[in-house]
């Protein structure tokens, strides 16, 4: 069975910075893509960034371009998201998902939610002064 479980969230100042976690268990991450998604109160989900499982492929949306980094730790079975120069715009509620099985694939996704099959149960972000 796959769970993911995200941690790191908290409030923050605008320009700060927050790395969140997602760990995984039931599966190794070089058989699924991982991605993070946020949802703000009254907004849809929406994709922030991915990480293809083979590792070597990531993508972000327009807005957190040069903000965010995805990056993983194998061997803890985590993938974490950096976020840095955070904005009021980017308080809401942070998930991470898996899709696959995709054994050392290149392609990812944060356009696509419907690939994405399991969801870990969020961690609220809230920027703010």
């Amino acid at each position: 069975q796959l769970q993911l479980v995200e941690s790191g969230g908290g409030l923050v100042q605008p320009g700060g910075s927050l790395r969140l976690s997602c760990a995984v268990s039931g599966f190794t991450l070089d058989y699924y893509g991982i991605g993070w998604f946020r949802q703000a109160p009254g907004k849809e989900r929406e994709g922030v960034s991915c990480m293809s499982s083979s590792g070597g492929s990531t993508k972000y949306v327009d807005s957190v371009k040069g903000r965010f980094t995805i990056s993983r730790d194998n061997a803890k079975k985590t993938v974490y998201l950096q976020m840095d120069s955070l904005k009021l715009e980017d308080t809401a509620v942070y998930y991470c998902a898996a899709d696959g099985p995709a054994y050392n694939s290149n392609w990812c996704s944060v356009d696509i939610l419907s690939v994405f099959h399991s969801w870990g149960q969020g961690t609220q972000v809230t920027v703010s002064s």
